[in-house]
């Protein structure tokens, strides 16, 4: 049982962005030169990392530009921040609560605000990743840089694909925009998730998993939606990677005459591969591939269904052993994906 005033650390995990022009390639060669994203050699990776970025700042820039010059990620992390502040006050009177956006690749750095924590001295620090799915590029990244740093950590969450009020929430989300948009007959509902190579899902990485567990528990609570696909977005490089892809997807909804409602299943904050990728790129390849409407999902933000179950996960946390595991702590991961850190042992 805790007691009053005890010091509870909650920290958020995300990928970060850039919150300016000026930031836009130093954030692309911070995330290109991850071992995690790029697997090659150092010096190999850190001269990719700055041929990349150097290749893809002006194009990233005048995306960007359209959303203010940079990133909207922070600003909605804050936002959730400020949502789940009185969720856990109520949960959990009498602590002393602080709550931390620790961003991977932009400020505030993620080694940054480990040492901000650690100075804190919390009684209990739970980590929990934006990212709902585990990935080794992602969570496990975010995790990874957290540890070398030194941060506490006594209670971490690793995913949570069918978190049941995370699940709900995209239900709702997808079933409003739905009728917001005049619930159009013949709709192809499209789960788009950002997409991997297909040799980090080959090494047992059990994102891609994860992903359909969540598309699967979603649509099982939209029985008006029997038309549906997973699909896969944001390729970049020559690398194949996972599919089938968005832009087939799109395109072949256009071939079969449906209207397209596009729900971004792995992203729970809107930035640029919402707002521009899915917002303007789809909507124009469906209206150039001829589908019959577009709808594009707004990502969950601060719903409240989405924060109550943010909050729900920490004090399942709290109440679990300690250490890392799946919100509930039930292990998800069959033993075909030796890269889930909980993996079970038989398939």
């Amino acid at each position: 049982m805790a007691r009053p005033g005890e010091k509870l650390a909650i920290v958020l995990f995300n990928l970060g962005g850039p919150d300016g022009p000026d930031a836009v390639k130093p954030f692309l060669r911070n995330l290109f030169r991850d071992p995690a994203i790029i697997g090659a050699p150092t010096p190999v990776r850190e001269a990719l990392a700055w041929l990349i970025s150097t290749l893809r700042a002006k194009s990233a820039r005048a995306n960007y530009a359209k959303m203010g010059g940079g990133s909207p990620l922070l600003p909605e992390t804050h936002a959730q921040i400020a949502a789940l502040e009185p969720r856990l006050a109520e949960r959990f009177p009498g602590r002393d609560i602080r709550i931390w956006p620790a961003m991977r690749y932009w400020h505030p750095f993620t080694e940054d605000v480990a040492q901000e924590v650690a100075d804190w001295q919390p009684d209990e620090t739970v980590l929990l990743p934006l990212y709902p799915h585990f990935s080794t590029t992602t969570t496990g990244s975010s995790l990874g840089a957290w540890r070398k740093a030194g941060g506490p950590e006594t209670h971490t969450v690793c995913c949570y694909p069918v978190e049941a009020g995370f699940v709900k929430s995209h239900a709702d989300a997808i079933r409003k925009s739905w009728e917001d948009a005049g619930s159009p007959q013949d709709t192809r509902l499209l789960f788009s998730a950002h997409g991997l190579p297909e040799k980090v899902i080959e090494a047992g990485d059990p994102y891609q998993w994860q992903i359909e567990q969540t598309a699967a528990a979603v649509a099982a609570l939209l029985p008006e939606f029997p038309d549906w696909q997973v699909c896969y977005q944001s390729r970049v490089g020559p690398m194949k990677w996972i599919g089938p892809s968005t832009d087939d997807a799109v395109r072949q909804a256009g071939a079969d005459a449906r209207y397209v409602l596009l729900t971004p299943i792995a992203f729970v904050s809107e930035h640029i591969e919402t707002l521009v990728e899915l917002d303007e790129e789809y909507a124009e390849l469906g209206e150039a591939s001829g589908v019959a409407g577009y709808t594009r999902v707004p990502a969950l933000g601060t719903t409240p269904g989405f924060i109550e179950a943010l909050a729900a996960m920490i004090e399942q946390a709290l109440a679990s052993p300690k250490g890392l595991a799946p919100a509930g702590g039930v292990r998800l991961c069959p033993a075909s994906c030796p890269a889930c850190p909980n993996v079970l042992n038989e398939v």
